[in-house]
C-alpha cells in the first residue's frame, strides 16, 4: 500500500523541519519523515530544505550575521541570502524556524520562533523515541556542489548514521537528485533503500559536472532501457506529480478502479519502486479543475486529487499535511 511520507514533517501545520513538525507528523500517523540535509562550516548536517535559509529562519533579524549575506550560484541557480556552510553549528543554534509560506499558511506561521534548527542526529533521536516504527527518507542535497566546497556529503551522512546506530537500519531510505552520492553511500555500505529523484526537466548536477551539455536529461532516464539500468543500482525513483499523472484523468476519482500512470507501470515492470512529490491541499497547488473559490490559500478538492494519485499504485507519496494524506489513503482502502 502507499506509504505516507511527511514532507519536511507535518509542514502544512508547523514550520518545516522543526521539532514540532516532526513530532506532529508522527502523531498524525506518517509512515516516514523526509528531512533535507545541508552542511555547516564545521561539517554538521542540519535539517533545512536548502542551504540558503533566509526564508525558513529568523536569520535576517540577527544583526551579528548581517555581513554574511551574500550571493552564490548553487547547481546553476543564483541565490542571495545566508548559507548554512558559512556558519558553525554553534551559530546556527541561535536561530529559530519560520514558516516558508506565511501567506498561504498563517496558522503555521503563528508558530514562528518556537523551535530551533535541528541536526540529523536530533531527528534520529526523535524517530528512536517514537511510539512505533517510523522511517527516515533522507534527501542528500547538492552533493557535487558541496563536495567541490570541501563537504563530502556521503561521508558526513554515513558518520552520523554510524554514531547513532542507524547504519543499515531497516527504517532507512536515502534519496538524491544525483546518482553519484547514492553510489558512494552504497560503496560505504551505509545501507537502506536508495532512491533516485528526477526532475521533470533538466539534468542531474553530477551528470552536468561530468558531461556538460552532453549530460543525459532526467526525461531520458525514464525510458524503458534507462529504467532497467537504474534498477540494477537503485531501489526506486521519485518523480514530480505532473510526471506521475501525465496522460491520466486526475478527476476521475468516483470510479474506484485504478488510475493508469505510464511511469508507475513501466518503473514497476523494471523492478523499481515509485514515489511522488508533493501532495498539498491548497488551491495554489491543485490542478485547475479541482480548485474551489478564489483564495489560493483555500483548500480545493484535495481528496479527489490525493486519492487519484494513490490509485496509480505509487509506492509512496510526500505530503505536507500528513493527516489529510492518511485520510485519503483510508478512502482508497488501504494502509501501510
Amino acid at each position: 500500500m502507499t506509504l505516507v511520507i511527511a514532507h519536511r514533517g507535518a509542514s502544512g501545520h508547523r514550520p518545516e523541519h522543526s521539532r514540532s513538525a516532526y513530532e506532529l507528523a508522527i502523531e498524525m500517523g506518517c509512515d516516514a519523515i523526509e528531512p533535507d540535509l545541508v552542511p555547516t562550516r564545521d561539517g554538521v548536517l542540519v535539517l533545512r530544505h536548502e542551504n540558503e535559509i533566509s526564508g525558513t529562519t529568523d536569520i535576517a533579524d540577527h544583526p551579528e550575521f548581517a555581513d554574511r549575506r551574500t550571493t552564490k550560484t548553487v547547481d546553476g541557480q543564483t541565490l542571495t541570502g545566508w548559507f548554512t556552510e558559512d556558519f558553525t553549528w554553534a551559530e546556527l543554534q541561535t536561530l529559530r524556524t519560520r514558516e516558508r509560506l506565511p501567506g498561504l499558511r498563517p496558522a503555521s506561521a503563528a508558530h514562528d520562533g518556537e523551535d530551533p534548527i535541528l541536526r540529523l542526529e536530533d531527528l534520529l533521536a526523535i524517530l528512536d523515541d517514537a511510539p512505533r516504527p517510523v522511517g527516515l527518507v533522507a534527501e542528500v542535497k547538492h552533493a557535487t556542489s558541496f563536495r567541490q566546497e570541501g563537504f563530502p556529503m556521503d561521508a558526513l551522512f554515513d558518520d552520523v548514521l554510524g554514531a547513532a546506530g542507524w547504519r543499515g537500519d531497516p527504517r532507512l531510505t536515502v534519496e538524491s537528485f544525483e546518482k553519484g552520492v547514492l553510489r558512494d553511500l552504497r560503496s560505504r555500505r551505509t545501507g537502506g533503500r536508495l532512491v533516485y529523484l528526477q526532475e521533470a526537466r533538466g539534468s542531474a548536477a553530477d551528470e552536468v559536472a561530468s558531461h556538460g551539455s552532453l549530460a543525459p536529461t532526467y526525461a531520458s532516464e525514464r525510458s524503458d532501457e534507462a529504467l532497467a539500468r537504474l534498477a540494477d543500482e537503485f531501489d526506486g525513483i521519485s518523480v514530480d506529480l505532473k510526471t506521475l499523472m501525465a496522460g491520466t484523468d486526475s478527476r476521475a476519482v468516483d470510479d474506484p478502479g485504478p488510475v493508469r500512470s505510464a511511469v508507475v507501470d513501466r518503473a514497476h515492470l523494471a523492478g523499481l519502486a515509485v514515489y511522488t512529490w508533493t501532495l498539498r491541499p491548497e488551491n495554489r497547488f491543485l490542478p485547475g479543475p479541482l480548485r474551489r473559490g478564489g483564495d489560493v490559500a483555500g483548500f480545493g478538492e484535495w481528496e479527489r486529487w490525493f486519492t487519484s494519485v494513490m490509485r496509480t499504485g505509487v509506492d509512496g507519496v510526500f505530503a505536507d499535511h500528513t493527516d489529510l494524506a492518511v485520510r485519503a489513503r483510508s478512502a482508497v482502502g488501504g494502509s501501510a
